[in-house]
């Protein structure tokens, strides 16, 4: 099976915003895991702080992840093997609260302020519109792709 790998040194990986079976985060970190298996991933790294979000959360180990993604499984395929193999199998309720949790959240302390604050600092200095994390990878990777914030 041939992998279909997004090229992150030439376009960013799909926004943390963008859902696959209820779940934020799941569909940036396998075009990040797609990416790295085919030594495409650029700056991005599988496996960040973001994601270990979502393996916390599923249960699902970054490795066992990995080697399905190294199979050329489809999204959808993924997706399924991750409900199926999910020690902590979620209802959708579950997955919606959660997503909305990570959609939402912000830095909450003095290190993630400061690392927050820079990286804001860096490429959208005049947008007072940057709270959370998810709007701040939004326009990091806009920018990081040439676009004017």
């Amino acid at each position: 099976m041939v992998i279909t790998e997004p090229d992150l040194t030439k376009a960013p990986p799909r926004s943390p915003r963008v859902r696959l079976g209820g779940f934020v985060i799941l569909p940036r970190m396998l075009d990040k895991g797609r990416a790295t298996i085919a030594g495409k991933n650029g700056e991005y790294h599988f496996n960040c702080p973001m994601d270990r979000r979502f393996f916390d959360f599923t249960g699902i180990s970054p490795n066992a992840l990995m080697n399905q993604l190294a199979t050329g499984k489809s999204d959808e395929l993924i997706l399924a093997w991750i409900r199926k193999s999910s020690p902590r199998a979620k209802v959708p309720s579950d997955v919606e609260s959660w997503s909305q949790l990570e959609t939402l959240r912000a830095p909450s302390d003095m290190e993630s302020r400061k690392l927050f604050a820079s990286i804001h600092e860096a490429v959208a200095p005049n947008r007072d519109d940057i709270m959370t994390w998810f709007d701040l990878l939004d326009v990091d990777d806009y920018a990081s792709y040439g676009g004017k914030p």
